[in-house]
């Protein structure tokens, strides 16, 4: 009787976890989210998704060649900026640019007084000759006219970032980390702050892309370091943010075939940390070191899941679900290897993860 009654209510708790997944915010076709690293991988697929699904996208890329390649692929709704995360001036003129795109003041439903139909904003890309009514950033509506389109930026997706260089931490050097910590942590920090106002106004969602690496640091360099910093900033910041409606959500990716981890630049820039290493170094660790790290890159890439939608469909339910998740982890090997093994004892995930490291050459044996 009581395993029937059990049985029963974690069928309903089921039922109801379902239907509460599965409700969506109202008015889609109003609402701006701005996109980082739109060039490719994630935030390009992103971009492209949200468009289809009548949202008005904000994608900052890095290159010229990424913004002209992502707004032949879209719709006329879909804005472009160029946007360096480690330049704190690309960050300033790309946050203004947003502010622009929403309307002064995070969102009144005007347009920018500066505006005009025919002349796009400072920043803002070049447009279609005829005017698209649909198009923010004051284009297709007069100066001062209403528009009805739901205040402040409603989404921020954090998804720029690099996983180069990486190497075993005592062949990298201070700078080594910082060009790493500059891009994944600090642009995303900073980049936050700037549009923040925005997301207030809306109470929107702040949606940052972490990795599984930030829950268990399986290798040297300043990725894992860094997504572990994204995780303590998007917690502080989950908390500080509820109490102005504001949700902001952690996505945990494992293993994905991205231009992020392409394995020849990888091994490349592997091997050009090892051309500089001093030649006590390189004894120490020994050239099959070397070439097991690389190998196994390559094996690491093969592994790894094409499917990017896996990723982008969390992202979009953390963005337009009524009641989005604190966290989401993409890929079976973030959900039943990386994220179990985080939580086990540390000599145990030590043992496992020494399994799949190379052995130096003048490897020490420990004391009894």
């Amino acid at each position: 009787m009581w395993l029937y009654a059990a049985a029963v209510l974690v069928g309903l708790y089921l039922l109801w976890r379902w239907h509460r997944e599965r409700q969506t915010v109202p008015r889609l076709s109003e609402k701006y989210v701005l996109i980082t690293g739109c060039d490719s991988g994630f935030g390009n697929l992103l971009a492209r998704q949200l468009d289809a699904r009548g949202l008005r996208v904000l994608a900052a890329c890095l290159t010229e060649t990424g913004a002209a390649r992502l707004r032949a692929a879209t719709s006329p709704r879909l804005q472009t900026v160029l946007l360096d995360v480690t330049s704190s001036q690309s960050i300033a003129a790309a946050a203004a640019w947003v502010r622009e795109c929403v309307g002064d003041r995070g969102g009144t439903g005007q347009s920018p007084p500066s505006s005009s139909p025919s002349s796009p904003p400072p920043l803002c890309q070049p447009v279609p000759a005829q005017p698209v009514p649909e198009r923010g950033c004051g284009q297709g509506s007069s100066p001062g006219s209403p528009r009805p389109l739901s205040p402040g930026l409603w989404g921020l997706v954090n998804n720029a970032g690099t996983a180069i260089p990486t190497a075993p931490n005592e062949w990298l050097t201070k700078d080594d980390f910082v060009k790493v910590l500059d891009i994944n942590l600090l642009g995303l920090i900073e980049v936050t702050l700037s549009v923040l106002p925005l997301v207030r106004q809306a109470r929107g969602r702040v949606v940052n892309v972490a990795s599984v690496m930030g829950r268990l640091a399986s290798f040297g360099g300043g990725y894992c370091i860094s997504k572990f910093g994204v995780e303590a900033f998007s917690d502080t910041l989950r908390r500080e943010m509820r109490p102005f409606g504001v949700r902001v959500s952690i996505v945990e990716p494992g293993g994905f075939r991205t231009g992020m981890m392409d394995p020849a630049t990888v091994v490349k820039g592997f091997r050009h940390i090892w051309d500089r290493l001093p030649a006590e170094t390189q004894a120490a660790y020994g050239h099959h070191y070397l070439e097991t790290y690389a190998k196994s890159t390559v094996l690491l890439h093969r592994l790894s899941s094409s499917r990017l939608s896996h990723v982008t469909s969390v992202i979009q339910h953390a963005l337009l679900a009524r009641f989005p998740r604190s966290r989401y982890a993409a890929g079976w090997d973030a959900r039943l290897v990386f994220l179990p093994l985080s939580y086990c004892p540390a000599w145990l995930t030590d043992a496992t993860i020494s399994l799949f490291l190379p052995v130096p050459a003048r490897r020490t044996p420990e004391s009894p």
